[in-house]
């Protein structure tokens, strides 16, 4: 029968031959197997390369090759070199091999060795003739096949060995472009790969000899390159730390063979490589599910899940190797698990610096990525009144839901993962005064943990906080001062360490006249969160109007420099030193608010200007200095900064006199007076002494 009529017929349901188990399914399943190799393995803990290289055949001294029907004995292989080697060709090279589908060299075949290929070819039991894939012949059904592969090692229809391994296709010489389909009908198989799936074009398909679509590839290869040269190229990429090339390549390899578990775990290798770790999470947890034996996609899972900081996961695939499992991954899992459990028991006593320091040390220990211990920081660091710290922890941290690709039944302290961190955001929230966001996390994490009790408790607390606030804006906004205040009092019941509503019922209070109340409920909130400013400057106003000088120009001159641009501030602070200063006996008539730094050209003016009550600051500079046009600048801030210090300024070119009898040789030099007696000198001062003594004279 002819090829063409044998291939017209349907298959029997054994597959491409009677003696293969599995039928053509089972051939393309082996061959799909042929290409999970993974080359050079990293050791971990420190990735390397993600491949491991292909294992020689258990037995490299005898010669046998597989066909499709199972495998020909070294003793047909044997007839078949004897048949193709011309004479005086030598004997075989005892070197090559052909197992395992493995190239044994590059000769080019002739057309006679291809007749004499032909001759020598033995019939595979019930299935006719033997299709090869090379011959200058069509052979039956339709289409030419040009020999692309070397006489001694010429191997029927797909290639297709005992040990599942290929020929790296990428050294077979070509003469002409294949074009051989499976299921054309043309009877050319070629003995390229078959695979189903995972083909440009859809359906089953044989690329002959491993050409396969690649993409954009450069060199001579492009677009002729097999699955092993994709991923040899991608681990050179891999091993020099170029883990973006290298996952372009992995890339490649999983759009070819999407079931291969090798090429599922080389890309969570470059992932992980790139901290991209939620999607290598899921690219190992689809390798395990294709491959459940994979030691290496177990390994890698274990690990990644230490990092998250899951534990129980971790623990899990690190003893799913089959092996006995890595000495320091396990060290390390031991030290995170350790680690957890103490700060969860420091969290249920409320020891909330040992509850920081254990979560500290996890993280150290090896869950570097945890977003559930980036939430037990944060919730430390409120409790410890570190408001701002907290809230750039859990803002610096990546986004939870791309960070933590985990089923939510996982837990932490009790609570659901997912539940605990929102739990945390939305307290951090409304510490801060953004209570409607606070609100919507609390009620995601009541969503996701319908039973806690604890985030029923955080949830209805916060609601009635954000209640509370928003009743005693209204009362505030309307002039019922005592009324706000007593609804801000309600919200304290439910979260009495809230600076915000703290701040609020001290406006209430001093609205009312009840300054000393006032000044008790900032000290709190400023407690609480050192950094507020409308606490501080609340308080400053109250010191004002309870006439306790000293503490308001404390406060004012921290606002000050927070908040250098506000003259509301800043004349405030002017009008509490000259309170201060008169409050202490001292000559104040004189003082003015504001002002720029004066110049002085004559020697009556500037005894007259030196003389006057309160601190003058004395500036002898030239044009032409350096150092005096970078400190220039400096010095008209701190005249706004300091408005009840009169600032003078002496161009010693201009003005020679007065440099003379102040003795001024060098420039700058800042003098202070107070009722025209010399109290400071100072030359070429850095801008930190200068202020210090500008401040302290001037009250």
């Amino acid at each position: 029968m002819s090829r063409a009529g044998e291939m017209g017929r349907p298959y029997q349901k054994t597959g491409l031959d009677s003696g293969t188990p599995g039928g053509l399914e089972a051939v393309a399943d082996r061959f799909k197997a042929a290409l999970t190799f993974e080359e050079n393995k990293p050791d971990f803990p420190d990735l390397g390369s993600p491949v491991s290289p292909l294992r020689p055949h258990a037995s490299t001294q005898t010669s046998s090759c597989s066909t499709s029907s199972g495998s020909a004995t070294s003793k047909s292989v044997s007839a078949t070199d004897a048949a193709v080697r011309k004479p005086g060709a030598g004997a075989p090279d005892p070197g090559r091999r052909c197992h395992s589908g493995e190239l044994v060299g590059e000769i080019s075949p002739t057309a006679a060795d291809v007749r004499d290929l032909k001759a020598a070819a033995h019939r595979r039991s019930g299935s006719g003739p033997l299709i090869f894939s090379g011959g200058n012949g069509g052979g039956g059904g339709g289409g030419s096949s040009t020999a692309s592969s070397p006489v001694t090692n010429a191997l029927p229809a797909g290639n297709i060995c005992p040990s599942g391994k290929i020929g790296k296709t990428a050294m077979m010489p070509r003469t002409t472009p294949r074009s051989d389909v499976l299921g054309s009908g043309t009877g050319n198989y070629g003995h390229g790969s078959i695979i189903r799936g995972g083909m440009s074009g859809g359906g089953s398909a044989v690329s002959s000899g491993g050409d396969v679509g690649m993409g954009n590839l450069t060199g001579a290869s492009a677009g002729r390159l097999d699955p092993q040269e994709v991923t040899r190229t991608g681990n050179m990429h891999y091993k020099k730390g170029q883990y973006g090339e290298a996952l372009a390549f992995y890339d490649k390899a999983v759009a070819m063979f999407p079931e291969s578990a090798a090429c599922r775990s080389n890309r969570a290798a470059a992932l992980m490589g790139l901290n991209r770790l939620g999607e290598a999470v899921k690219e190992c947890e689809e390798a395990v599910r294709l491959d459940p034996t994979s030691g290496r996609a177990h390994h890698r899972l274990a690990c990644l899940n230490r990092r998250l900081g899951l534990v129980g996961d971790a623990r899990k695939h690190l003893f799913l190797t089959g092996q006995t499992p890595d000495s320091v991954e396990l060290q390390k899992l031991q030290a995170v698990e350790r680690h957890l459990a103490k700060c969860g028991d420091a969290r249920k006593i409320g020891d909330w610096k040992s509850t920081l320091r254990e979560a500290d040390a996890a993280i150290a220990a090896g869950a570097d990525s945890s977003p559930l211990l980036v939430a037990s920081r944060a919730e430390s660091l409120l409790h410890l009144c570190h408001l701002d710290e907290a809230d750039s922890v859990l803002t610096r941290s990546p986004k939870f839901e791309d960070s933590f690709p985990f089923p939510t039944a996982t837990k932490i302290f009790g609570m659901l993962s997912f539940s605990y961190f929102y739990i945390v955001r939305a307290q951090v929230d409304m510490a801060l005064g953004r209570f409607e966001n606070a609100v919507t996390a609390a009620e995601k994490a009541k969503q996701i943990d319908t039973r806690n009790i604890e985030v029923a408790m955080v949830l209805s607390n916060i609601r009635s906080v954000a209640s509370a606030r928003a009743q005693g804006n209204e009362l505030f906004k309307s002039g019922n001062f005592a009324e706000a205040c007593t609804a801000y009092g309600e919200g304290l019941k439910h979260d009495p360490s809230n600076p915000v509503l703290l701040c609020n019922r001290a406006a209430c209070r001093s609205k009312l006249g009840q300054w000393v109340k006032s000044v008790e409920d900032c000290n709190e909130a400023l407690r609480i969160q050192p950094s507020y400013t409308k606490a501080l400057l609340r308080r400053a106003d109250s010191y004002a109007k309870l006439e306790r000088w000293a503490e308001s120009v404390r406060d004012y001159e921290v606002l000050r420099k927070e908040l250098p641009g506000d003259n509301e501030v800043a004349e405030a602070l002017f009008h509490a030193q000259v309170a201060l200063k008169a409050s202490r006996g001292e000559e104040v008539s004189n003082l003015k608010f504001g002002g720029e730094v004066e110049e002085v050209t004559g020697a009556e003016q500037f005894q007259a200007a030196v003389s006057l009550s309160g601190a003058s600051v004395v500036y002898f500079m030239t044009s032409l200095n350096k150092q005096c046009t970078q400190i220039a600048p400096f010095v008209d801030a701190l005249c706004t900064r300091y408005p009840s210090a009169n600032f003078l300024k002496v161009d010693v070119d201009q003005s020679p006199v007065i440099a003379k009898a102040e003795n001024v040789r060098i420039v700058p030099t800042f003098k202070i007076y107070k009722n025209g007696i010399r109290v400071k000198e100072m030359i070429c001062p850095s801008q930190q002494v200068l202020e210090y003594s500008v401040r302290h004279y001037s009250l």
